[in-house]
């Protein structure tokens, strides 16, 4: 462990301030990436299976309330918000139930998607800054390298390219992670949205086929 810690240390040595800089960016991708896991995976998330299972049973024995309250047992998560919006106007016909699940929808999707977009600027940005801690090792080991004794020569050119390869490497290295943690969060949020509304179509139907077998009853009463 001291040795790998020891050699992380003399690659951000030999980088020079510019990696310093890069390692706040890396910083704040990593808590980027890590709040967006977690909230997609835990806290705005749940098994839409069971759930789904548990309200339609809920709508099909008349008990909308229970079921209101159980969307109520996980307020956070997005499923639980839009399928609440929709029993909450279960009484007042498909075109209400339809339209308070729409704007469920929208409301609830901007916290699925918020913050997974900046990562493709920390991309960028991590980029650009190892680009310029190249660039900016290369020309002080240029710069150098006319001032210095012969035997020096080779000393100084070979800190200069590392000092631009670290920058380099580190970089990319942030760009790389920041990248495929976008395309996982992109495609988690968009599975997520997808059976959102998937599921709020179902029930949908479920309450204008509830109502509309209510209505038969009370016509054949």
């Amino acid at each position: 462990m001291g040795s790998i810690l020891d050699h992380v240390a003399e690659f951000f040595k030999e980088g020079g301030p510019f990696m310093y800089v890069n390692l706040l960016s890396s910083a704040t991708a990593l808590a980027v990436i890590i709040e967006r896991t977690y909230s997609l995976n835990f806290r705005l998330n749940l098994n839409g299976g069971p759930f789904m299972e548990q309200v339609t049973k809920l709508v099909l024995t008349g008990n909308i309330d229970r079921a209101i309250k159980l969307c109520g047992a996980a307020p956070n998560a997005a499923l639980a918000k839009v399928i609440k919006a929709g029993l909450s106007r279960a009484n007042r016909g498909e075109i209400e139930v339809a339209r308070a699940m729409e704007e469920s929808i929208l409301e609830v999707t901007p916290s699925l998607q918020q913050r997974i977009q900046s990562l493709w600027s920390l991309a960028n940005i991590a980029t650009l800054l190892g680009l310029i801690g190249t660039i900016t090792g290369l020309i002080a080991a240029f710069r150098s390298f006319g001032a210095v004794a012969a035997e020096q020569k080779n000393l100084v050119l070979s800190k200069g390219i590392s000092e631009a390869m670290n920058n380099t490497a580190f970089g990319l290295g942030i760009a790389v992670t920041c990248i495929i943690a976008h395309l996982l969060l992109t495609s988690k949020a968009r599975g997520m949205i997808e059976e959102i509304e998937l599921d709020a179509l179902k029930l949908e139907n479920l309450l204008a086929r509830r109502q509309a077998g209510e209505g038969v009853d009370q016509a054949g009463a």
